[in-house]
């Protein structure tokens, strides 16, 4: 989590996300009046309010949840904290294991089953809860009120970051953000299921057990981190169609990023025709989001094909908790 001078942040924010200026003025006009809500809702709840954030691939949820942390805390003085269900992807060997036992999609991060949910799950309770002993996580043990350890997964190796290089969250936080590409998405019915939805599908699941054990894992681990959230936000795409352009966006990011740095080995960065085929293993879920998400957002920040938000749809927050 990278922390930037309180006194001028906005500058840093916008050169550590490789933004130009006028994204601060797109994110003042939506985004401030977000923050303030926040903080009204954080004002009449007993413990940390936990938001989640929906959006698909390349959406700026990452960017959006950052810019939120820093005003959250420079201008309301809430301790806020920005987590990323990419984050709590399965280790690489881990996957493996999970692609022998189950089916070879899940060699590829991205669908439910492919995520650590206990990690998650004691996570937030290390957050939400003082006292918590983080039985499930690298620094357990650890006694009440010591720094909250936050996993961090690097896409360039594929793999979690070690424990050394996690984040050290101090306690108490007010406000966390848990934003994720399918956060918030209903398990499907098995009529739903049945239809492959593109040729990765149709050539490589044919049988339909990928997508069936994603589904369950919807059901028993996604279902009830959801109970948990108190405040739902999306960030909603046009459509399927621009994902991959979005995608393709954050990987060249990533690969210039990464020539920027000493050569440390293990880069797994996609090329155009890899990172077409590894948007597929989402295309299935990021429709079904587009389609039945908006009407249970508590926030819906609707998106051009360029990336610009064009309107915020928002239900009475404080009257419904």
């Amino acid at each position: 989590m990278t922390e930037y001078n309180p006194k001028n942040w906005h500058r840093e924010f916008l050169a550590h996300h490789q933004l130009p200026p006028a994204y601060l003025a797109s994110a003042q006009q939506w985004f401030d009046p977000l923050a303030a809500t926040l903080n009204a809702h954080r004002s009449g709840a007993a413990g940390p309010v936990l938001v989640g954030i929906n959006g698909c691939q390349g959406s700026g949820k990452s960017t959006c949840c950052d810019y939120l942390r820093c005003l959250l805390e420079a201008e309301y003085g809430l301790r806020t904290v920005a987590l990323s269900l990419d984050d709590f992807y399965l280790g690489h060997d881990e996957r493996q294991t999970l692609a022998a036992r189950i089916h070879p999609l899940f060699v590829t991060r991205g669908a439910p089953g492919t995520h650590d949910m206990s990690l998650l799950r004691d996570t937030l309770d290390a957050l939400r809860n003082p006292g918590f002993e983080n039985h499930g996580l690298e620094n357990r043990g650890s006694h009440a009120g010591a720094p909250v350890a936050i996993p961090r997964f690097n896409k360039a190796a594929d793999d979690r970051q070690p424990f050394s290089q996690w984040d050290q969250v101090s306690l108490p936080v007010d406000i966390i953000l848990l934003e994720g590409w399918c956060l918030g998405v209903q398990p499907q019915t098995a009529a739903e299921l049945a239809e492959p939805c593109n040729s990765l599908e149709r050539d490589e699941d044919s049988e339909g057990l990928w997508r069936q054990y994603a589904n369950e894992r919807l059901t028993e681990d996604f279902l009830p981190l959801y109970a948990r959230v108190d405040l739902w936000m999306m960030l909603k795409a046009p459509s399927f169609a621009c994902v991959q352009r979005w995608r393709q966006e954050q990987e060249n990011k990533l690969i210039a990023k990464l020539a920027e740095m000493p050569t440390s080995g293990g880069n797994r960065t996609m090329s155009p025709a890899a990172l077409a085929r590894f948007v597929q293993h989402y295309q299935r879920l990021t429709e079904h989001c587009l389609e039945t998400l908006p009407a249970q957002m508590d926030i819906v920040l609707r998106l051009d094909e360029q990336r610009r938000i064009i309107a915020c749809e928002r239900r009475d927050l404080l009257a419904c908790r």
